[in-house]
């Protein structure tokens, strides 16, 4: 994402954070997905902290910038549009969100140049409601209800993964490239010589349902899509297996025959 994508990313605001750690957290989480606008309201422990910076993994330039503010009002003010995050219904008729819907209108709204903030409450209690009524709407997530209060640095990392990928952020690699599509002579060379060694090995019986079991088995070979180096290298197994049944080189080790008392199995 290019750094002007970033500096439109919403502005997390951390609201009386009780341990630099959790701060320190939150801001690798936020640059992991580009964001760069840390605010704190009145943090406990006060600011700057060094347990936050050793637990930022290297994000020191997060908390660098990072702005304290005496109050939640002063920390939003100059905002356009403010979201709460929340895991308990404060009953204040407010739209909810998930964390992908919000951002995506974060998205929408930063593009038109409003600026976005996003209130994440205390560890241990969360927002109060005076803070929860400063918002335009609430951002939840679906987790599980008997287990529902969340880390922190993990909430702030579910909105900023969100912003990610609704402001276009991709994966960082893409699947290896196959080799080409392996052409229909050798996929037919193959079968026609995985079944000649299959006949000779008695595979197909009854032989009335030859027919059948061949069409089967290339059936299962064609879902696989083949490519050249997938049929060089089935063959090339098979070619061992026939080699080795036959007394080429590096033969299988011959079974034990079982002993008396022995079941054999």
């Amino acid at each position: 994402m290019s750094e002007s994508a970033a500096v439109r990313g919403p502005v997390i605001i951390l609201v009386e954070p009780q341990m630099g750690e959790n701060i320190g957290m939150a801001a690798r989480a936020m640059a992991n997905f580009g964001l760069a606008e840390m605010r704190l309201v009145n943090p406990r422990d006060g600011w700057p902290n060094e347990k936050a910076e050793a637990a930022s993994a290297g994000a020191l330039h997060v908390l660098a910038g990072a702005r304290v503010f005496a109050t939640v009002e002063e920390a939003v003010a100059d905002l356009n549009f403010v979201f709460a995050t929340t895991a308990r219904e404060r009953g204040q008729q407010k739209r909810v969100l998930g964390a992908d819907a919000a951002m995506a209108e974060t998205v929408a709204q930063a593009a038109g140049g409003a600026g976005v903030g996003v209130l994440f409450g205390r560890e241990r209690t969360g927002l109060d409601n005076d803070a929860v009524a400063l918002a335009d709407a609430i951002i939840t997530f679906p987790v599980n209800p008997a287990h529902a209060s969340l880390n922190l640095a993990q909430a702030v990392l579910l909105v900023g993964y969100e912003w990610f990928k609704a402001s276009g952020g991709t994966l960082p690699f893409a699947e290896s490239e196959r080799s080409v599509p392996a052409t229909r002579e050798a996929v037919l060379s193959f079968f026609n010589y995985l079944e000649g060694e299959l006949d000779a090995a008695g595979f197909f019986t009854p032989p009335e349902k030859r027919s059948i079991m061949v069409r089967n088995l290339r059936n299962i070979f064609h879902r696989l899509r083949m490519t050249d180096q997938d049929v060089r290298t089935l063959r090339g197994a098979v070619v061992a297996l026939v080699q080795g049944r036959r007394g080429g080189r590096n033969p299988p080790r011959k079974a034990r025959a079982p002993e008396a008392g022995e079941t054999g199995a």
